[in-house]
């Protein structure tokens, strides 16, 4: 055995069983651990790691600090898969091209072995969302990902709860899990997926609007009848920071929503990136 192989016998302890590439620089990345994990809250996360002396992606660029070959790069990742699969997880992941593991993971091919957090952590349980409530999640980006993972989990268990996806993107091909979450727009009548785009082409239907503007012209209760209202609905933010911030001061200024924090309760949820 070689020293390479000595580290990833010593440090991997998953496969990648699939990987679609959404985008030159997007992927859907599934995972099989060697030894199945606890069942999760959706939106919670886990972490990915891979050693330094691993090769990159051919459109990576040089890397901001180059990482020692026997070092384990590991960053954590929202899991999107039901919170009942212990064993195979899914992730959406963004490549930072001069980054030290985005580039190694999208170098991944299916078979190869990485290394999977034994633990799910997190605060951003939307497993706890009260059954009474409607829920709107809003989201930019691979935040969509815990968003898939509750509804992946609870759809079908809150037929009396309106939920709504808002997602907000450039282009169409930008939006991850569209087609999945079409799918359920047309099954479930309490689901609503409201897609926005920024900068699309001729062939897009939806709206063409900033997430904000949707707010302003209250595109999200029109459509969805999910109201913008602390007692009835409680709202879920992840993605781009600038989105989460004027989002997050549009509803406190506008609906007042209060951001629910380890030392407040609160009607506003905020996933940081």
């Amino acid at each position: 055995m070689t020293d390479k192989e000595a580290l990833r016998e010593q440090h991997y302890n998953a496969t990648v069983v699939g990987k679609i590439m959404v985008t030159p620089n997007m992927m859907i990345l599934r995972v099989v651990a060697d030894e199945p994990r606890q069942e999760f809250s959706a939106g919670q996360y886990t972490t990915l790691g891979l050693l330094g002396l691993e090769p990159r992606s051919a459109n990576s660029d040089a890397e901001y600090k180059p990482a020692p070959p026997e070092k384990l790069i590991r960053r954590a990742y929202s899991i999107a898969s039901a919170r009942h699969e212990t064993r195979e997880f899914e992730f959406f992941v963004s490549q930072v091209k001069s980054g030290q593991l985005t580039p190694r993971l999208f170098a991944l091919e299916v078979g190869q072995r990485l290394f999977l957090g034994k633990r799910i952590v997190g605060a951003f349980n939307l497993s706890d969302a009260p059954a009474d409530k409607d829920i709107l999640m809003i989201a930019t980006g691979t935040g969509i990902t815990p968003f898939i993972s509750f509804l992946r989990s609870h759809v079908a268990q809150r037929p009396q709860s309106r939920m709504a996806v808002v997602q907000g993107a450039s282009h169409q091909r930008d939006l991850g899990y569209y087609s999945e979450l079409s799918f359920l727009r047309s099954t479930f009548p309490n689901f609503y997926y409201l897609p926005t785009l920024t900068d699309a082409d001729s062939t897009w239907s939806g709206h063409r609007m900033w997430i904000e503007e949707m707010l302003e012209a209250g595109v999200i209760e029109k459509e969805s009848g999910v109201a913008l209202d602390p007692q009835r609905t409680h709202v879920y933010l992840c993605g781009n920071p600038a989105m989460v911030e004027n989002v997050s001061a549009w509803l406190e200024e506008h609906a007042g929503y209060r951001k629910h924090s380890a030392k407040q309760e609160g009607e506003l949820f905020v996933e940081e990136f």
